[in-house]
C-alpha cells in the first residue's frame, strides 16, 4: 500500500469518529438550550419570592443559577456542531431532554426549606413536567408561594413540551396519532419541518390563549389571583397540581367546578383543530372524528355514574344537579388525566371505583396535553374488529379503513396494536414490581396505571384522591417515576432506543 492509499484509509477511519463526536456536540447544545430555557421558568417563582421577601429566595436563585450555567455549558461545548441528526438521534434527544429537565428541575425542592431528599425531588418534579399530578408533598398551603408556582409552571412547560415532542418525533413512529390530525397546510409537502414548525407556533398561541382565558374565569368566580394562575396553569396542562391538600375541593363554588371541568375538556381537544378552525370555520372542531367519539363517551359514563351515585343510600340527599356536578368534574379528571380531585369517589360504591379504575386508561385526544391510551386508538382498533368481523362473514369484500374521511394505513394499525401491547405490559411489569417492594394489589396496580397514564391519584386509601405518594417506599418512587416518563413518551419513544440499530451513530 502507498502512502497516499495508507493516508486515505486513516481518513476514512476518522470521518465516522468525527461524525459521531459532532452529532454528540450537537445533542448537546440542543440539551443545553432545553435547560437554558427552563432556567427562564425559574425567574417568576424566583421574583415572586423576592417581592415577598421570603427565606426561599436565596436557595432559588442557587438552582436557577446552577441550571443556567450548566445549560450554557453545554450550549458553548456544542456551539457550530452541525445538526445532521436522524431519527434515532431525534429519540434519543428526547429521552435525554426529559431526564435533563427532571434533574434540574428538581434543584428548588431539594435547595429551598422543604429539604426533599433527591428520590422525592425527582418524582415531584417528573410528576410535574409529565403533567401526572401525583405528589409527595402535604400541608400545601404552607408552602411558599414561589414553590407553588414552580410547581404549576412545571406543569405548564410540560404541556407545551408534549405538544412539540407530539409533532416532531412521534410520527416517526406512527404512534402519536399527529399524521391523523394535520392541518391541510402541512399535508400540501413532504418537507415538513417548516410546517410542523408554524404548526408549532399555532398550538402554542392556542395554548397561551386558553390559559389566559382559565385565568380569568377562575378568578372572576371567586378564586384569589394567585390562585387562579396556578389552578389554570395545571387545568390547561391536564397535570392536576394544586395549592391545597383537598385539591380542587378547597374551591365550594359551583361555578369553579364547571368551568373547571369545561377547561379540562377542552384542553383535552386537539389544539391543532383549534387553529385550524379559526382559518377555516367550514368544519367545526366538533365534528372532528375523535372530538365526537370523546364527547359521546363523556356523555355516556357521565349519564351512568350519576345515577349511580343519585340512588346510592348514602348520598340520596343529593340534588341532581349536585350528583351532576360531582360526577361530571371528577369523570372529566381522570379521562383527561388532569387529576384533580373534587370528592373521594372511591367512596361511591365498587361499580363507581372499577369504572374509575377503568377510565384511568382512557385519555383524551392525540395532540393535546392528554396522557392516556387515546381517544383515536380506541376508535381504530374498534373500526378494525368490527373490520375483521365483517371479513369473516364475507371473506372477498376488501373495506379500506377511514378516519375523518382519511385511509388508514396498515402500519398505523400495527403500531397500535404495537402500543397497546407493551402498554399493558409495563403497566403489568410496574404493578408486578411494586407488588414485589411489599405494597398492596390495589396500590401497586392503580399505581402503575395511574403513572403510566399520567392521571395522578390511584385507588384506594394510600393514593387515592385522599392520600399521596409520600409513604411509598424510594425504589416504588422511582420505579413509578420511570412509568410516568415511559407514559409521556409514549413507550415505543423509549422502547426504540432498546434495538442495537439505534446505537449506530
Amino acid at each position: 500500500m502507498n502512502p497516499s492509499q495508507s493516508s486515505l484509509s486513516l481518513l476514512d477511519a476518522e470521518r465516522p469518529l468525527s461524525k459521531t463526536l459532532s452529532r454528540i456536540r450537537a445533542l448537546g447544545f440542543v440539551l443545553g438550550a432545553i435547560t437554558c430555557f427552563l432556567s427562564l421558568f425559574m425567574l417568576p417563582p424566583w421574583l415572586l419570592l423576592i417581592f415577598e421577601g421570603d427565606s426561599d429566595r436565596g436557595a432559588f436563585a442557587m438552582a436557577f443559577l446552577l441550571t443556567l450555567g450548566g445549560g450554557s455549558a453545554l450550549v458553548g461545548a456544542g456551539y457550530g456542531a452541525r445538526m445532521h441528526l436522524r431519527a434515532r438521534h431525534l429519540f434519543l434527544l428526547t429521552v435525554l431532554s426529559w431526564l435533563v429537565l427532571s434533574f434540574f428541575g428538581a434543584l428548588p425542592f431539594m435547595f429551598t426549606r422543604l429539604h426533599l431528599s433527591f428520590t422525592d425531588a425527582i418524582f415531584e418534579t417528573v410528576s410535574g413536567i409529565t403533567t401526572t399530578g401525583s405528589t409527595v408533598l402535604s400541608n400545601l398551603p404552607t408552602l411558599s408561594h414561589g414553590m407553588l408556582l414552580w410547581r404549576g409552571l412545571l406543569q405548564w412547560m410540560g404541556g407545551i413540551g408534549i405538544i412539540v415532542m407530539a409533532l416532531a418525533i412521534l410520527p416517526f413512529l406512527r404512534v402519536g396519532g399527529m399524521k391523523l390530525f394535520q392541518t391541510e397546510s402541512s399535508d400540501r409537502s413532504d418537507n415538513h419541518l417548516p410546517n410542523a414548525r408554524a404548526l408549532a407556533a399555532s398550538i402554542g398561541k392556542v395554548y397561551g390563549s386558553l390559559t389566559l382565558m382559565c385565568i380569568a374565569i377562575f378568578w372572576a368566580g371567586g378564586m384569589r389571583f394567585f390562585d387562579a394562575v396556578v389552578h389554570a396553569l395545571a387545568t390547561v396542562s391536564t397535570g392536576g397540581f394544586g395549592n391545597y391538600d383537598d385539591s380542587f375541593a378547597h374551591f365550594t363554588q359551583p361555578f369553579l367546578v364547571w368551568s373547571g371541568s369545561i377547561f379540562m375538556l377542552l384542553s383535552a381537544l386537539p389544539l391543532a383543530l383549534y387553529a385550524q378552525s379559526f382559518r377555516n370555520s367550514r368544519k367545526p372542531i366538533w365534528q372532528d372524528d375523535q372530538v365526537k367519539g370523546l364527547l359521546i363517551f363523556l356523555a355516556f359514563i357521565i349519564t351512568i355514574l350519576s345515577v349511580w351515585l343519585k340512588f346510592q343510600p348514602a348520598y340520596t340527599y343529593m340534588t341532581w344537579e349536585e350528583a351532576f356536578r360531582y360526577v361530571t368534574f371528577n369523570v372529566i379528571s381522570v379521562v383527561t388525566t388532569t387529576g384533580f380531585a373534587y370528592t373521594d369517589y372511591t367512596q361511591w360504591g365498587a361499580f363507581a371505583v372499577l369504572t374509575f379504575f377503568f377510565l384511568t386508561f382512557m385519555g383524551g385526544c392525540s395532540g393535546s396535553t392528554s396522557g392516556g391510551i387515546k381517544m383515536f386508538r380506541f376508535q381504530l382498533a374498534t373500526r378494525a374488529l368490527m373490520g375483521q368481523m365483517n371479513q369473516l362473514l364475507h371473506p372477498r369484500a376488501i373495506r379500506e379503513q377511514r378516519y375523518n374521511g382519511r385511509p388508514v394505513s396498515d402500519d398505523v394499525l400495527r403500531a397500535i396494536i404495537a402500543f397497546a401491547f407493551f402498554y399493558c405490559l409495563t403497566v403489568a411489569a410496574i404493578g408486578l414490581a411494586l407488588t414485589a417492594m411489599g405494597l398492596d394489589v390495589l396500590t401497586s396496580l392503580s399505581g402503575a396505571a395511574t403513572a403510566v397514564s399520567n392521571v395522578g391519584p390511584g385507588i384506594g386509601d394510600i393514593i387515592g384522591p385522599a392520600g399521596n405518594f409520600a409513604s411509598l417506599p424510594d425504589g416504588a418512587k422511582w420505579l413509578l417515576a420511570f412509568g410516568m416518563l415511559m407514559g409521556r413518551l409514549e413507550i415505543l419513544t423509549v422502547l426504540v432506543l432498546l434495538i442495537p440499530a439505534a446505537w449506530r451513530w
